[in-house]
């Protein structure tokens, strides 16, 4: 093993085996090499070599991020980046041990993200001004997100070849380029041939972006910021003072559906879950409105 290591030679492989060998997606493998970034930081600072950490050095860096009050999930993740770093220097044999091993995340109690309910739902699409020429993108961009219970990501570089109208479904690149199946509502399908036709059909094409679904006002791919200020606006609009992003309304669609009787295993699917305890987030939500509705409605409780 080397006295020096080479740190941004090894960065730049760290990051073609998060991509070429692991299969993650670049923005889960470019998340993975800004913990890393955060971690060699922290380290030259403290005058430590990467290649001679000890648990105790980490434990430090950990205890730094929460003294600079970065919140407890950000802790696990980072930490996640970090072992996975140090998997890879053992792998590959600049080090000896792995000083990760014993590194344990904090406890991150279960969190229950905010819900839209249908008539907040409704609310925000009765406050989409159809007069604009956005209107009928922004119309078919909700009824997406929450017809498909898209990522924000894969609702941007959803293309039109990926759309299979009579069979009423689309093709959705997923995390790690992984691909799946997810049905469309036909309500959904209405929308987008409707945007198609009275919107996208008039405008100019960027080249490269002539198979995107969704365009900006430029005829280029959307960007995932933009389609985050179109919800919150909508839902600033239809007064809802929940903490909403793109992303709740893939979590209402999840809980609707198991509402609905939806079995776990299917929404699993559609959500494109590796994990089904990921997908089981939704049976503790799917139980607190149970309570909230008994609570209201069961006539001891009068």
């Amino acid at each position: 093993m080397p006295e020096i290591l080479d740190l941004e030679r090894i960065k730049q492989r760290y990051l073609a085996y998060l991509k070429v060998e692991r299969g993650l997606s670049v923005n889960t493998a470019s998340a993975y090499s800004d913990d890393v970034d955060k971690l060699t930081r922290y380290l030259a600072d403290a005058g430590v070599a990467v290649e001679r950490v000890t648990h105790d050095d980490l434990e430090r860096f950990v205890c730094t991020l929460r003294d600079l009050g970065i919140g407890v999930r950000s802790q696990a993740r980072i930490i996640s980046g970090v072992k996975s770093f140090y998997r890879f220097l053992k792998l590959e044999g600049y080090v000896d041990k792995n000083p990760t091993r014993l590194l344990v995340a904090p406890h991150m109690g279960r969190h229950l993200p905010d819900v839209l309910t249908v008539e907040e739902i409704d609310r925000m699409i009765d406050c989409i001004d159809m007069s604009k020429p956005e209107g009928q993108r922004n119309r078919a961009i909700i009824e997406t997100l929450y017809g498909c219970g898209l990522r924000v990501s894969e609702l941007v570089g959803l293309r039109m070849s990926q759309i299979y109208v009579e069979e009423e479904y689309i093709v959705v690149q997923g995390k790690g380029d992984k691909q799946r199946a997810v049905p469309i509502s036909p309500v959904a399908l209405q929308q987008i041939d409707l945007y198609l036709r009275q919107t996208r059909s008039t405008q100019v094409v960027r080249r490269g972006s002539e198979d995107i679904l969704f365009l900006n006002r430029r005829g280029g791919q959307m960007s995932r910021v933009m389609v985050f200020y179109i919800v919150k606006e909508l839902c600033e609009l239809a007064g809802i003072r929940k903490t909403v992003s793109p992303h709740t309304l893939r979590h209402s669609f999840a809980t609707h559906l198991l509402e609905g009787g939806a079995n776990l295993r299917a929404i699993q699917q559609m959500l494109g879950h590796e994990s089904i305890s990921t997908t089981e987030i939704y049976v503790h939500i799917d139980r607190s409105l149970l309570r909230d509705e008994i609570l209201r409605h069961h006539p001891r409780n009068k």
